[in-house]
């Protein structure tokens, strides 16, 4: 089972975290402080393992983030390579090569930050597990989103609008 995911700057600068176990805020940051003081200092040659509270961290730097996926002590590491990996081209599809700043700002998207992100990795991830292995089911399925989201807004608008004229 997949604890948590953590995507980290190479500056140590948090840019997405995704929590599957129960972990109070103060233990949260306790864990990224953690992680990322053990993480970040390793040499590029080492293994992208390492073991953390009795489990498993499963991390691979992709330019200058790094996705860190803590699972359990006795889960597959390629596995959960492969994950990672299966993130991070679902991301590249969607963005159109992504970069850090894609998730930081996503300016070219509808005005939801980084929300893109997270979307993609609850479509893919579902309660720790792995749900959908498809890159093409998962960006259609963050297409449909994008339409509600649009039609939610008009609505909004058009909302907004018959209460204005109503209280003139």
């Amino acid at each position: 089972m997949i604890h948590f995911v953590i995507l980290v700057s190479r500056q140590g600068k948090v840019r997405l975290t995704k929590w599957y176990s129960a972990y109070s805020q103060k233990e949260r940051t306790k864990v990224i402080r953690e992680l990322s003081s053990l993480i970040l200092p390793r040499a590029p040659k080492l293994c992208n393992f390492v073991e953390y509270m009795g489990l498993k961290v499963v991390y691979k730097r992709y330019a200058s983030l790094y996705f860190c996926i803590c699972v359990d002590q006795d889960d597959n590491e390629l596995e959960t390579l492969s994950v990672i990996h299966h993130y991070v081209e679902t991301l590249d599809r969607y963005f159109g090569s992504v970069c850090e700043l894609d998730l930081i700002f996503n300016f070219h998207k509808f005005d939801l930050g980084c929300m893109q992100a997270y979307f993609i990795l609850d479509e893919i991830l579902l309660a720790g597990e792995l749900q959908e292995t498809s890159k093409r089911t998962t960006l259609r399925l963050i297409a449909a989103q994008e339409e509600l989201v649009e039609v939610a807004k008009e609505q909004a608008s058009t909302i907004g609008r018959l209460i204005a004229e109503a209280t003139k």
